[in-house]
């Protein structure tokens, strides 16, 4: 499990053995069954947490719809990031929805860290750059791209998750009614060589 999280560590920062074994003593393992709330609106998110194993999702609640903002599976973090940060009490809900394992990082110890490790601290501001920078783009082709592009795009990129994540979580995320995506989803299945690659 240490060595899932080392190497995607080191897509930022490059740290020595004693490095990652001082941030490695500080992470609590944890599982979760499937549609276990790691944390629920309204409450302070704890953890900053990297998947092992499974699928987490972030929403909240808008009337009776969950509208979805993240959908994190193996080797990526997911939080409440703004909670996590601030303290303050979160606005959505995380959720598994496969049973699930985390490495887990709580923000007491992370200031311990950070306090004592220069390196760490780097790999800290740079996640933080690369979230900033990834909900950007992905706030622009949602306001770029049409429903069948994004569906395009998103099949694309995450096949996996296509089969993998219930329809309707999918059909949130994306921006689009259930049934639209379910249409998207068959007329794929129908002309898979039409749309392969168009929109890499």
């Amino acid at each position: 499990m240490l060595d899932m999280l080392r190497q995607y560590v080191s897509g930022y920062v490059a740290l020595t053995n004693e490095e990652f074994t001082f941030l490695a003593d500080s992470i609590v393992i944890r599982s979760f069954d499937k549609r276990h709330q790691l944390i629920q609106a309204g409450e302070v998110e704890q953890y900053m947490n990297f998947v092992v194993k499974g699928l987490v999702l972030m929403y909240f609640k808008k009337g009776n719809a969950e509208v979805v903002t993240n959908i994190a599976k193996e080797g990526q973090l997911v939080s409440s990031s703004a909670s996590f940060l601030s303290g303050s009490p979160s606005n959505y809900n995380v959720e598994t929805i496969e049973p699930t394992v985390l490495l887990s990082l709580s923000r007491e110890h992370l200031d311990k860290i950070y306090q004592q490790s220069s390196r760490i601290e780097r790999l800290g501001r740079l996640l933080t750059t690369h979230f900033v920078l990834q909900k950007e783009e992905w706030e622009l082709e949602c306001m770029r791209l049409d429903t069948r592009e994004r569906f395009l795009r998103f099949n694309e990129n995450n096949p996996d998750l296509v089969q993998r994540v219930p329809q309707k979580f999918l059909a949130s995320y994306l921006n689009m009614k259930p049934e639209t995506f379910s249409r998207l989803k068959h007329l794929l299945r129908k002309r898979p060589a039409a749309t392969k690659n168009v929109y890499r």
